[in-house]
């Protein structure tokens, strides 16, 4: 077209104003020396109120001109269109100052408008390539997850009742009370499994109760100072209803948040449970430094100054408990922490 200078302005996503203007023709000092560059106001903005090729002599002299910025080089001739194809408008392209004449020509305007259709379909077909390699990530995280559930969560169930046979046949003590840790261990691996396979299927933007435990629990893991892994049992996103999740992340927020300030902990866990219509949430540390039994004690009685639940911000968990009809319980297992 013999253009001087030229632009293509990509519109945002609301189709609003310019979010990124890719020129040519303008020299890198003069560029820099203007700043920031134009989003759409003015004669450009026509464009994008408008998609309709746009052909003057002189931008300046157009009702709608609003100047040029600072250092910005004097522009008279404009030729702009849009960059459209099926009804969708990606942006526009900007032609200014024709070399040899005053003006741009008819025969400029259909060869910019066949160039800005052509480059929408360029756009359009990056955006179906991106949607598609997309799809394929949702594909494969789903052939991950079916894998898991299928597959190997059957074989530790198929392990699991071998070893409860086992451990029912005439053996010694401690050979049947390690054969029930390895039972258990079995067990707690397929809640983890489980956890896994709905992080998989669940899209990141999810606001199910499991994702907004999973997004709690990630915001606190920095403050916590450990990894916290989060096991679900049960049919959690359907059964807890909305007055109860909103205690559920408020508990685990307080849970949590007492053992980064006391536990000193090398390890916690969350565990939410839905059973027989009750939800449990259970949070455990490998901590030392709190009194299991006391806590225990001090769980059973109303509260008040002086509770030691408080000290350890336990007994505002406690209130929302039995507010929802539940009660709090802190106990020390046999292993150790709290």
């Amino acid at each position: 077209t013999g253009a001087t200078y030229a632009a293509l302005g990509v519109l945002d996503q609301e189709r609003q104003e310019i979010s990124e203007l890719i020129t040519a023709g303008l020299p890198a000092e003069v560029e820099r020396g203007i700043g920031r560059l134009p989003a759409g106001q003015g004669a450009l903005g026509l464009l994008i109120t408008d998609p309709r090729p746009i052909r003057l002599a002189d931008i300046s002299r157009h009702p709608k001109h609003v100047g040029f910025p600072p250092a910005h080089p004097e522009m008279t001739s404009f030729l702009g269109v849009p960059v459209v194809a099926h009804d969708e408008v990606y942006g526009n392209l900007y032609l200014t100052d024709k070399i040899g004449r005053s003006e741009f020509t008819h025969d400029d305007e259909t060869l910019a408008t066949s160039f800005a259709r052509a480059a929408a379909v360029a756009i359009e077909n990056a955006r179906l390539h991106e949607h598609v390699r997309q799809l394929a990530v949702l594909e494969d995280r789903d052939r991950i997850a079916r894998g898991l559930h299928d597959t190997v969560i059957q074989r530790l169930f198929a392990v699991g009742r071998s070893l409860q046979g086992i451990a029912r046949s005439p053996l010694p003590a401690q050979s049947v009370e390690r054969l029930q840790r390895a039972i258990g261990d079995l067990d707690e691996t397929i809640r983890r499994i489980r956890t896994s396979i709905f992080e998989l299927e669940t899209e990141p933007d999810g606001n199910g109760v499991r994702a907004l435990v999973l997004d709690t629990v990630h915001e606190l893991r920095p403050f916590v100072g450990v990894d916290v892994p989060v096991t679900f049992d049960g049919d959690v996103d359907t059964a807890v209803g909305d007055v109860v999740a909103g205690q559920l992340l408020l508990a685990i927020r307080e849970a949590l948040t007492a053992v980064a300030r006391h536990a000193q902990a090398a390890r916690a866990a969350v565990t939410v449970r839905v059973a027989g219509g009750t939800c449990t949430l259970e949070v455990t540390d490998d901590s030392c430094d709190v009194e299991a039994s006391q806590l225990a004690r001090s769980a059973q009685r109303s509260g008040g100054a002086g509770d030691p639940l408080e000290g350890c911000g336990l007994l505002s968990m406690r209130r929302r408990a039995e507010k929802l009809g539940g009660e709090l319980l802190v106990e020390s297992p046999p292993q150790g922490g709290t």
